[in-house]
């Protein structure tokens, strides 16, 4: 595990914004276009502050999620909703979004149509993730319904996942699409997320998901 750590975490996401914009440059100077998947929720918000004005030709960047929640992207609790107020703007506002949603009732009724999609970006050019506390990351949860599938060497590029604690269902990146990215980052704050990504070392990925990606992924950690 490759663990950097950092005075704080205002310099940690301002570095980490550095760095993926550099390797986006390099994969754009090595192919016709680049992916990118990241994470929702809030901790990643500040590294989207500083990424989306990189001076990149993103009309070549293909930006997609690593896990959505199944609500419509104006949502409040739509991680889309987020991508599009903090990354998706300034000059990255010409990205090619690859959405992990669709307007069905369930993420089983567009499962086919969003494997296609996903498989066409892959491998990965950078992937970003982060991890709870129960370590998690995605939607690839501790005990969640489908997870033995997701963790499978020939699991489809996406599934659905139900899980103890997530009030809605969820559409995840499977551990195939994740540990075959160019490039992985984990970004990660606190002490308590400190000793639970030193604890997932010693996990299997069915008990700490995280710990699939963990001998290849560069690890950020700010107090």
């Amino acid at each position: 595990m490759n663990l950097v750590e950092y005075p704080d975490a205002e310099m940690m996401m301002i570095d980490l914004a550095n760095q993926i914009a550099g390797e986006l440059g390099t994969a754009l100077r090595q192919q016709e276009t680049a992916s990118l998947a990241v994470p929702g929720g809030t901790t990643p918000g500040p590294i989207f502050d500083a990424l989306c004005d990189a001076d990149l030709d993103w009309s070549r960047v293909h930006v997609m999620l690593t896990d959505e929640r199944w609500v419509p992207e104006d949502h409040e609790r739509s991680n889309t909703r987020l991508l599009r107020q903090r990354l998706l703007v300034e000059r990255a506002s010409d990205a090619v979004y690859v959405p992990l949603y669709r307007d069905t009732s369930t993420p089983e009724e567009a499962l086919d149509d969003l494997s296609d999609s996903i498989a066409a970006e892959l491998p990965l050019s950078i992937l970003l993730l982060g991890m709870g506390a129960d370590m998690h990351t995605a939607s690839l949860f501790p005990g969640a319904d489908r997870l033995s599938d997701a963790l499978s060497d020939d699991a489809p590029p996406v599934l659905p996942m139900r899980a103890p604690g997530a009030p809605e269902p969820r559409i995840t990146l499977t551990a195939p699409v994740l540990a075959d990215a160019m490039a992985i980052h984990v970004v990660i704050t606190g002490e308590a997320k400190r000793a639970a990504i030193e604890e997932a070392r010693k996990l299997t990925p069915e008990q700490a998901p995280i710990a699939l990606v963990l001998k290849t992924a560069t690890i950020h950690w700010a107090p």
